[in-house]
């Protein structure tokens, strides 16, 4: 078995709470009687129950990482806090071995049992599961799976990168591929898994789904080449509107006159540099009853002509399904 992880920077931690269902992070100091008292007891439960891609154990110097003691409340250790699917579920403070064993293998036990149907970050054979670029919100779900891929539309994209379905696929992108090197760039321009805009930087996606949908949050994944200042380096999304239960996709003129049911402005802040990835906040009162969706990018974030996007995951609740091939408008009397 696997000991702990020694964080050393904000984005290995980012990238450790990508990689596995469960993630208990010991924030200490070097001089802090408590923390010496319970930290061989935290050592011995990381090598017995760490489970890599499942239940991973990690240890954060509060004073040497005071970026992130800081972001998450813990400058006064030892402190201990317990992530899942990327998000914050509990934390206990202080030196107590007995709470400290109890609570950790409880939640292992949970991790194992969850993960009999596919771990966090790798491909399930049910559900959304597959690659995602960040966490999920506590108590939603990757609800991905219930995209009506027959149906997809994706209008003015380039012909010469990936397919409309390449967006829904359940595999890390090609570009993010770790410990290939050279071969991993080469593969990704080969493959070209992601969609780019064509003669301009918008693009018109229209997703049915085979289920009526509670959406809370869309992740959108856009990785396009760093250190490079040229106008033919694609965009990330900047601008996105969205509109919900069309019976089809939108022309671009057609769209300027419809009000968008939630319009969207990305920052630059809100990309993870990490898995190229921003989260859509969307207001939930809004999306509670969608079996379709139209995503308009309207322009992107720079002075290209081009946008591109590799993934996008629907994050919410599935509810009724519906028969294939009607689709009805939320609202309409028969």
């Amino acid at each position: 078995m696997s000991g702990s992880v020694q964080i050393s920077s904000p984005a290995q931690l980012s990238s450790l709470l990508l990689s596995s269902r469960v993630v208990v992070v010991n924030f200490y100091n070097e001089w802090s009687p408590a923390c010496k008292t319970i930290g061989p007891v935290y050592d011995q439960l990381a090598k017995s129950l760490s489970r890599p891609g499942n239940v991973m154990f990690a240890k954060v110097n509060a004073e040497q990482q005071a970026q992130i003691a800081q972001s998450y409340s813990a400058t006064n250790p030892p402190v201990f806090i317990v992530f899942k699917n990327g998000q914050q579920v509990s934390k206990f403070t202080g030196a107590n071995p007995q709470q400290l064993s109890d609570a950790i293998k409880r939640l292992a036990a949970e991790a194992e049992s969850d993960g009999s149907s596919g771990g966090f970050g790798e491909a399930s054979s049910s559900g959304g599961g597959g690659w995602r670029g960040t966490g999920l919100p506590r108590g939603y779900h990757d609800v991905t799976d219930q995209v009506d891929v027959p149906g997809l539309d994706l209008m003015n994209s380039d012909s010469e990168f990936g397919g409309v379905r390449t967006l829904f696929e359940k595999t890390q992108p090609s570009t993010l591929a770790v410990g290939k090197g050279k071969a991993a760039a080469t593969d990704s321009e080969s493959n070209k898994d992601w969609v780019e805009s064509d003669v301009d930087e918008q693009l018109m996606l229209y997703m049915p789904f085979t289920s009526s949908l509670k959406i809370h949050t869309i992740q959108i994944t856009s990785c396009p080449p760093k250190g490079e200042d040229d106008d033919e380096v694609p965009l990330r999304p900047k601008t996105i509107h969205l509109y919900t239960n069309r019976q089809h996709n939108l022309g671009f003129e057609e769209a300027e006159d419809i009000p968008p049911t939630q319009a969207i402005e990305l920052k630059s802040s809100d990309w993870d540099e990490t898995t190229g990835t921003a989260k859509l906040e969307l207001r939930f009162v809004k999306f509670q009853n969608v079996t379709s969706l139209v995503l308009f990018v309207v322009d992107g974030n720079g002075e290209g002509e081009r946008t591109r996007i590799d993934r996008i995951r629907i994050i919410g609740e599935s509810g009724e399904k519906r028969e294939l091939g009607k689709l009805e408008k939320i609202g309409e009397d028969d």
